[in-house]
């Protein structure tokens, strides 16, 4: 059992608990990293002022967790549609705000979709959003990450960018602050031609901040099952990370609390 290693596991609340609950179980749990959504009920990122959200930065504070934030992979950040393009732009900077007045200290976004035959307008729409947004996280000391995401099957009408290395680097390779960084969902390289060694040969790791964590089948489809569902080489991975100096957080995200916090035992063990 290695407790550093531990440590630097956190786990994906997303939408399931209250953020001010989440706070206590993690607390109670000895989870010392949680990230949460801001979509939905208790926890809308309208919901929040400064009275609600510095009673959370002092729980975090107290009990030592270190908060992220996630947003909605549903919301198309390559939407060019007029008023909805707008939309997202409004939906992205209030995340922003969102994590000054709680301290979070990441934001992890995506590319945004689409519909086949738009592509390169998709793309660039994307790309120029992701600018405007880190343009505005760096006047609010914020930090965005990019996150690969899951390929779809290949007869679906829709399809999530950035999920090939190509796509991913599409937008990292053209946006250079200290606003931005990289979050490395490993189960969606799994099921990629290249596989995660394929991405780590190639992907800028010192720009990694985060590594989430799912089990999957190798060439699969989009799964988040807990370790031992799949045939995910956890072991592997850490080792490979590890060994070129990865130093960031790790976060399980399946299946239910209780699952990601055994898990937190098991990959301690793998280390």
């Amino acid at each position: 059992m290695n407790p550093c290693f531990r440590a630097r596991i956190g786990i994906d609340i997303g939408r399931k608990l209250r953020l001010e609950d989440a706070i206590a179980w993690a607390a109670a749990n000895g989870v010392g990293i949680i990230d949460v959504q801001l979509d939905t009920g208790a926890n809308i990122v309208t919901s929040f002022d400064a009275s609600r959200a510095g009673d959370i930065r002092a729980a975090c504070d107290r009990h030592g967790i270190r908060l992220g934030l996630h947003t909605l992979s549903a919301v198309n950040v390559a939407e060019y549609a007029p008023l909805v393009g707008e939309a997202v732009d409004a939906y992205l900077r209030a995340y922003i705000d969102a994590a000054v007045l709680l301290g979070a200290g990441w934001i992890v976004v995506h590319a945004g979709f689409h519909f086949t035959d738009d592509i390169p307008m998709r793309m660039r729409t994307g790309l120029e959003r992701l600018q405007r947004v880190v343009a505005y996280a760096e006047t609010k000391g914020a930090l965005i990450l990019l996150e690969n995401l899951n390929k779809e099957p290949k007869d679906a009408e829709v399809h999530y960018l950035a999920h090939t290395l190509a796509e991913w680097r599409y937008y990292y390779e053209k946006i250079d602050s200290p606003a931005f960084a990289l979050s490395f969902t490993a189960n969606h390289a799994h099921l990629e031609p290249e596989g995660v060694e394929g991405f780590l040969a190639e992907i800028p790791l010192h720009r990694v901040q985060e590594v989430r964590l799912a089990d999957c089948f190798r060439n699969g489809t989009e799964e988040h099952l807990a370790p031992g569902k799949g045939d995910f080489d956890f072991p592997r991975l850490f080792e490979a990370l590890e060994s070129r100096g990865y130093s960031g957080h790790y976060t399980n995200a399946f299946g239910s609390l209780g699952d990601m916090l055994q898990a937190r035992e098991l990959f301690a063990g793998m280390v």
